[in-house]
């Protein structure tokens, strides 16, 4: 592990905590302005370029534990430094209830093996109170961000259709690449029962945008960094070039403890523990802008309690933490008949979906609010450790569903044959969607449970509500109507009601929003419209806690949207001199 703090200074324009989405947009934005800008992060470097970091274009065999997750939270060659459970970085939960959470300690944080879905809210998303009365509109709307989805698109690389679809808007797209076979599938099922299925939009470059990024090469394994850069990581496209065109000093393994603050209660800047020696450190800047994602971000700011902020950082309201969310999701397995035995050969694509299907109901004539999107899998990628594991199972399943008997075992001659047959003929869909944001879900400083850095750490409270699982409920109902049209047996029992009909667990989506909402009102929310804090004017946050609602998308294109909105705020009133 090395550690290397990139310059000798300790007082900057600007500390950048987390190095992610938000945190990396800020940092290209703020330093192009020609602010001195330290980005301070809790893990590693890292550069999928570099050999000692590389893992794309490796064989299975080449994985040390054999593609275990042990070290990684989705297996050896992903590139996830971190997860859910991290040794001696604890959370907990409290009255039994369930969430978790997931902390990525990686220079560009969770946007180096996301599925970079990336889609913009629309019009309603920001104004869901206003249509069915449940929770808060935000401050602002689809036309105040869309001049900054627009700058996303074009700084980043994002391919799509256009539909003129009114609250699911047209971006600046790439051209999609075209359907695998299992996408035609989906796509030719949809057409039979009034389904949308549309190319996806994801921020891979299907052609070259500038000289410092390749295009994709349709490996699909982005989620592994891409060496080219033809995907998108906050680390490759954002903040290492902002390094190279200088103004910015890099801090990594820096655990930040807090913001100060003196005795106006203004930041003057962090105080973080070095993980490699485990000694503290202060920085000091004129304006501390929080990315650390929004379970971090509200920590450090409980965390930062003083004479001035009792309860903590900006929380007169006492709505600091609270209104945590994440998206739904469920999902459902099925066999296509039809591709069992199918020729093989190269199916990669790139590393997401090529279609998916946006939200295409009217929740009027249905027993739940907001809605989900629909992601599809399947094909032919490269196997990786673990496939095939469970044939058991599914020789079974083939003989009681097809009468086609498997009496050669589970080895041998016989089971590589059932693993070859059955290779590229399971399909997948996987439901995301939108949960009403509850004051009553929440994450807090547990009072006595502190990290392996001293620093006390955060208790989680969440329950769905029965909107989330009547959501989860027609999930299930629409996957079995896309398997039946196309031809596809669904694998498995039906989840029914004791599993919340296979609800995931909160957290486990890795959406998470809210916990330092904006809002007009300094009473109910956080921030103002600007992701500046009502009770501290130099401090802002660029991740997604400062979202009021979720909606069904993605949150990613929305936090760099916001990243760079907030970012030229602060820099036209750092010019005013109203700030810092």
């Amino acid at each position: 592990m090395s550690f290397e703090i990139k310059s000798s200074m300790d007082t900057y324009d600007v500390i950048i905590v987390g190095s992610g989405a938000g945190g990396g947009m800020a940092s290209k934005i703020l330093s192009e302005s020609g602010l001195s800008v330290a980005v301070v992060e809790a893990g590693s470097d890292f550069d999928p370029a570099m050999e000692e970091y590389r893992t794309q274009l490796r064989f299975p065999w080449e994985s040390p534990r054999r593609g275990a997750n042990t070290v990684r939270a989705f297996g050896d060659f992903d590139a996830a430094y971190g997860g859910w459970e991290i040794d001696g970085e604890p959370y907990t939960r409290k009255d039994g209830t369930e969430f978790d959470w997931f902390r990525s300690r990686m220079v560009g944080g969770r946007t180096n093996h996301w599925g970079r879905i990336s889609l913009r809210f629309g019009p309603d998303d920001f104004k869901r109170r206003s249509i069915d009365g449940l929770g808060d509109d935000w401050p602002i709307g689809y036309e105040d961000v869309k001049p900054f989805y627009d700058r996303v698109d074009k700084i980043v690389g994002v391919f799509g259709s256009k539909e003129g679809m009114r609250n699911e808007p047209d971006g600046n797209f790439l051209p999609p690449p075209k359907p695998r076979l299992h996408e035609a599938a989906f796509t030719k099922a949809g057409k039979k029962i009034n389904l949308p299925v549309i190319p996806s939009r994801v921020s891979v470059l299907t052609r070259p945008v500038n000289n410092e990024r390749g295009a994709c090469f349709f490996c699909a394994q982005c989620n592994r960094g891409c060496q080219v850069y033809g995907d998108f990581s906050a680390g490759t496209v954002l903040v290492k070039p902002a390094i190279k065109k200088g103004n910015v000093d890099l801090y990594t393994y820096a655990m930040v403890r807090k913001v100060t603050t003196n005795d106006k209660g203004d930041a003057t800047g962090v105080s973080y523990v070095s993980k490699v020696d485990m000694k503290e450190y202060k920085l000091k800047a004129r304006v501390v802008v929080l990315g650390a994602s929004a379970g971090e971000t509200a920590r450090i700011m409980m965390n930062s309690a003083s004479t001035q902020h009792p309860n903590g950082l900006s929380n007169s309201s006492g709505t600091l933490g609270r209104y945590l969310h994440d998206s739904t999701g469920a999902s459902r397995s099925a066999l296509m008949t039809d591709f069992i035995a199918r020729d093989k050969y190269n199916e990669d694509g790139v590393g997401s979906l090529h279609v998916y299907t946006p939200w295409w109901l009217d929740n009027k004539k249905l027993d739940f609010p907001r809605g989900y999107h629909l992601e599809f899998g399947g094909g032919m990628r490269q196997p990786n450790y673990g496939f095939g594991f469970g044939m058991e199972s599914m020789r079974k399943y083939m003989q009681d569903e097809f009468g086609k008997p498997r009496p050669n075992g589970g080895y041998g001659a016989g089971l590589k044959k059932d693993i070859r047959n059955i290779y590229g003929a399971t399909v997948g869909i996987a439901g995301r969607g939108e949960s009403v944001p509850q004051y009553d879900n929440y994450c807090e400083i547990d009072p006595t449970v502190v990290d392996k850095y001293g620093i006390p750490v955060l208790r989680f409270n969440y329950n769905w509500t029965d909107y989330e699982v009547k959501q989860a409920k027609h999930m299930q109902e629409t996957f079995e109507e896309m398997f039946d049209s196309m031809g596809a047996t669904v694998m498995g029992k039906k989840p029914g009601a004791d599993t919340k009909y296979g609800l995931e667990a909160p957290g486990r989506i890795i959406h998470e929003v809210g916990t330092t909402r904006m809002g007009n009102d300094p009473k109910t929310s956080v921030l103002n419209k600007y992701s500046q804090a009502h009770e501290c004017d130099n401090l802002f946050v660029v991740d997604a806690g400062p979202f009021v609602s979720q909606a069904d998308k993605n949150p990613t294109w929305t936090i760099l949207a916001l990243s760079i909105r907030t970012s030229e705020y602060i820099v036209d009133q750092l010019k005013k001199k109203n700030i810092g």
